[in-house]
């Protein structure tokens, strides 16, 4: 009797374990491209810490060949990131463990823009689970499977043309489904295209429309997919206007400009920080303190000059290069001088607007477990409490500078500084 009860006791313990994993499995997430699963920065995970620095809650620091700012994806155990290695430019897999797997050579001319602001291996690659596909600024774009063998790979400025940009082509290209959508936005053409993800063939090519004069033309912007049970649509943000675009041919649904105004043109209106898409509101952010356009999803035609799909408008405070947040009805607007902007995502008023930390900011913040996690150049993360009063939970000195965004997956934060990647989580 006691030997079948201790049986049973042991099975029941056994299935409570098995049950307890499976809901963190559950719960755990991939980060698969630039701004997580579900492209707006958010995560559902929680368990995260709050505090770290040099060493405490610091897993494991895999030194990188070279500097960069492109955002690492995770896929379970994988890690995927581009990387300078001198004039070469790289990709990279590693494990969640710290170890590098393999390495493998995309291009060549690394070039650095604006002193310390960036380079050739800026935009972001992207994973669905089975391959990589990663971009360079000088056009290289190829697919890997997870072993390191290339699939595919053909440069872009010899299939649509050169670019003329003036720092270099950084806008990540968006991963869903069987396809990868592609903003090319600059002098010589401004270009939407779709290319088969299995073959890096294309399946359509749409010229965008834009009376944009001379670096108002450049976009290092990314364009965004959203889909709903009533919306479908691909997003391009640049020279001067954001435009959505039927997913089946690249034809245009809707437009807004209003973020270079006629009356005061700025010619150096360039657009960074790309657009965002949460809880039925689109959040357009421009450039160098000027406007934040909030648009419903219903938006159709040109609507720059009427109130027909506009939601809001914030005439000033814009972001420079983080992109918009949304979560749980509110908006986060980080600008570049380290000022966090709390905004109600249904009127558009301000909750807040205070400093965090006196550095320039170029990565986009990203949400979890309740908390805003805010990335300074200095490698300064600061840690806010979400909601509509302002709260810094911590302010964390990673002690190497940074512009690529944060990473949440599988109960980490990965930061992927310009000497390392980083894995932190609660040992």
């Amino acid at each position: 009797m006691a030997r079948t009860f201790r049986t049973r006791l042991f099975g029941f313990s056994l299935g409570l374990l098995i049950a307890a994993g499976a809901v963190e499995r559950l719960q755990a997430e991939n980060w698969p491209q630039w701004r997580g699963p579900r492209n707006d920065g958010v995560s559902s995970e929680t368990g995260l810490p709050t505090t770290w620095s040099a060493t405490e809650n610091v897993l494991w620091k895999l030194p990188l060949p070279g500097p960069a700012g492109a955002t690492p994806v995770v896929w379970e155990d994988r890690i995927f990131l581009t990387s300078a290695k001198g004039q070469d430019l790289v990709l990279i897999c590693a494990d969640t463990s710290g170890k590098l797997l393999w390495e493998r050579k995309l291009g060549t001319g690394d070039e650095t823009v604006r002193g310390d602001e960036g380079n050739s291996a800026s935009p972001s690659p992207s994973t669905d689970g089975k391959h990589v596909w990663a971009m360079l600024s000088t056009g290289e774009l190829a697919c890997y499977d997870f072993d390191g063998n290339e699939v595919w790979k053909f440069n872009m400025q010899e299939r649509y043309g050169k670019f003329s940009i003036q720092f270099g082509m950084t806008s990540t290209p968006v991963l869903d489904g069987d396809r990868l959508y592609i903003q090319l936005l600059h002098t010589n053409y401004y270009l939407l295209a779709a290319v088969d993800k299995a073959t890096g063939k294309d399946i359509w090519k749409h010229e965008r429309r834009s009376d944009a004069k001379a670096e108002c033309e450049h976009s290092y912007a990314s364009p965004i997919v959203y889909r709903d049970a009533q919306h479908e649509f691909l997003l391009s943000h640049g020279c001067d206007y954001v435009t959505a675009h039927n997913l089946n041919d690249g034809s245009e649904i809707f437009r807004a400009g209003g973020l270079n105004p006629e009356g005061k043109y700025n010619m150096t209106l360039r657009l960074v920080a790309s657009p965002v898409v949460a809880e039925g509101l689109i959040v357009v952010p421009s450039a160098k303190n000027g406007p934040v356009l909030g648009l419903s999803l219903d938006a159709k035609g040109d609507i720059t000059k009427s109130s027909e799909g506009h939601v809001w408008r914030r005439e000033e405070n814009t972001p420079d290069v983080p992109s918009p947040l949304v979560h749980d009805g509110l908006v986060y607007l980080c600008r570049e001088n380290g000022i966090l902007i709390c905004l109600d995502a249904k009127t558009g008023e301000e909750q807040y607007m205070e400093r965090t930390h006196s550095q320039r900011h170029r990565a986009s913040p990203v949400y979890a477990d309740g908390k805003i996690y805010l990335t300074a150049r200095d490698g300064m993360v600061t840690v806010v409490k979400a909601g509509r009063k302002f709260e810094v939970l911590a302010s964390n000195d990673t002690g190497e500078a940074i512009s690529a965004s944060p990473v949440i997956s599988n109960g980490r934060i990965y930061l992927r500084t310009y000497d390392s990647l980083i894995a932190i989580g609660k040992k």
